[in-house]
């Protein structure tokens, strides 16, 4: 999500019938489910009597609700906004469910530093109520990304070309700072396809200096299998370096 490091949607330069369409939702989202199915299971599993767990743990939550407030600004300014622009009122339902969003984040947020700030005897019960309560959440999320991969984006390919939304995608990748993009990186890599992954970093070999490809090798690759390492580098043409890798 930067000018440089895409996100490597879909796209089809032919028109023929049937050739999928640029698709900017699909690859981000994957990381999206990937960060709260992974933090979700760490809530649920945290030991809140050991300080460096929960503050882990927590810390991870932190970034997973910014992640999310600033993922749903850039769908509000850019993918929202196209679709109200040429279908007014296409995107209101996502519309309304990015408010509810934001206010669970807060209210998730308060739910974090109170738990943190508890007692050792308190701790377990505000535990398991914030596991239940971010679970809803990660739920609620998983129907709304459902909606905006069909609803939204029959919208945007009703009423926009590829040419067209790639220029959109550009100019939202433009946005971020490199800083999130590497933490895009870092949850959206892993969870992509071995073909997406290839098709990614390949392109950011090509259209990129050799220092940004690795800065994302250096953050993707502890969270990718020997086996998934070694396609992906066999793809992009770099070197293996063999070794075992690890899933923090």
């Amino acid at each position: 999500m930067n000018a440089t490091l895409t996100t490597a949607p879909q796209q089809a330069t032919s028109g023929a019938p049937g050739a999928p369409r640029f698709d900017m939702y699909q690859p981000i989202h994957k990381g999206l489910r990937s960060f709260m199915c992974d933090t979700l299971t760490r809530v649920g599993r945290v030991d809140v009597l050991d300080i460096e767990d929960l503050a882990r743990t927590l810390a991870q939550l932190e970034a997973l609700l910014n992640f999310c407030v600033k993922h749903v600004h850039h769908e509000n300014e850019f993918l929202h906004a196209a679709i109200q622009a040429r279908q007014p009122a296409g995107a209101s339902r996502t519309a309304e469910d990015h408010v509810e969003h934001l206010q669970s984040i807060e209210a998730l947020r308060l739910e974090s530093r109170a738990m943190a700030a508890a007692s050792d005897g308190e701790r377990m019960a505000l535990a398991l109520r914030l596991y239940r309560h971010l679970a809803l959440f990660v739920a609620e999320n998983l129907q709304h990304m459902h909606i905006e991969e069909t609803a939204n984006n029959t919208a945007l390919w009703a009423h926009y070309s590829d040419a067209e939304l790639v220029d959109i995608h550009h100019r939202l990748l433009a946005s971020v700072s490199p800083q999130d993009n590497m933490e895009v990186m870092r949850w959206m890599v892993p969870a992509l396809s071995p073909v997406q992954r290839a098709g990614l970093l390949g392109e950011i070999k090509q259209g990129a200096p050799a220092e940004v490809l690795n800065a994302v090798i250096d953050v993707v690759r502890p969270h990718l299998d020997i086996r998934d390492w070694t396609k992906l580098a066999r793809a992009i043409g770099v070197p293996q370096q063999a070794g075992l890798v690890n899933f923090a």
